[in-house]
């Protein structure tokens, strides 16, 4: 039954695929651009506006690093949706609960209070890995995450991180893992109001426009279009999932890498110049 359910959802996306158009000039400038990197990447665009998509490699499995939050954020507005936790709520931090780091809630003090809400802001403006570990405990674990995540169609985005039974993927992807069209998507879906309720998705596009982590993608768009992002990097993975809603465009797009040969944490980091690059591509494109 599990596997007539990932063969369904694989063919679900196949079908949406093929219903979309490719942007033949467009996916020609991205290739050029993605040529020569020293590692492997996939991206995957989509214009909302003419329903056209380029897909390079954008059903290869990469590690998410901390684009994961993405699922944890909505394991954790399913449970809001359906009552067994509130957004207000006052949580009690725990010193048992630290992930070494340079994390803003691991500075609270043991028996410190907080709220659900501003744990999610830590997780999704300041990608604070203390509260999103805290707050995937909070979503039933990586497991009722993943469930959540198959039930919207998605077979390759998983929650590896403390989830048994996921312990192999967690020593080949770390924390999470996706394909550059299943990030978008989820994206889309949180866009076009279809994940949990509407209420739900406009909460979490809100939240989701409140990056503090905007010298890449988002450094290379106007301060006055709205922006809703992801990002995450770890030593030899660096990704950025991107809605961009402007006056004259509206689009989506995810970019992913792995292996890659450049692990520098410099601005000049391979993978995050490219990253710039294509993000100002787009924008010029698109307007």
């Amino acid at each position: 039954m599990k596997y007539g359910l990932v063969v369904l959802c694989i063919f679900l996306l196949g079908f949406i695929a093929n219903a979309q158009k490719t942007d033949k000039r467009l996916e020609q400038r991205v290739s050029s651009l993605l040529a020569g990197f020293h590692g492997d990447i996939g991206v995957y665009i989509h214009d909302l506006k003419k329903n056209k998509t380029v897909a390079i490699q954008a059903d290869t499995i990469f590690p998410t690093a901390s684009m994961v939050k993405m699922p944890i954020l909505v394991g954790i507005m399913q449970k809001i949706e359906e009552g067994s936790l509130a957004y207000h709520q006052s949580f009690m931090y725990k010193d048992s609960l630290l992930y070494e780091g340079e994390d803003i809630l691991g500075s609270f003090r043991n028996n410190e209070k907080i709220e659900l809400s501003k744990l999610m802001m830590l997780m999704l403006t300041m990608s604070d890995n203390t509260a999103s570990l805290w707050l995937q405990t909070l979503a039933g674990t990586g497991t009722r995450i993943n469930a959540i995540m198959d039930s919207l169609g998605f077979a390759y985005t998983r929650v590896n991180s403390r989830t048994p039974g996921r312990e192999e993927n967690r020593k080949q992807y770390g924390w999470g893992q996706t394909t550059p069209r299943e990030m978008a998507v989820l994206m889309e879906k949180i866009v076009t109001k279809q994940v949990i309720s509407k209420t739900a998705s406009e909460k979490m596009l809100r939240l989701l426009g409140r990056n503090y982590w905007d010298e890449e993608a988002i450094s290379q768009i106007p301060s006055d279009v709205f922006i809703a992002s992801k990002s995450g990097a770890v030593d030899a993975s660096r990704n950025e999932i991107l809605f961009v809603n402007g006056k004259k465009c509206s689009y989506i797009f995810c970019i992913c890498t792995k292996n890659n040969q450049d692990t520098s944490w410099e601005s000049k980091n391979e993978a995050w110049e490219l990253t710039r690059k294509l993000s100002r591509l787009l924008w010029e494109y698109f307007n």
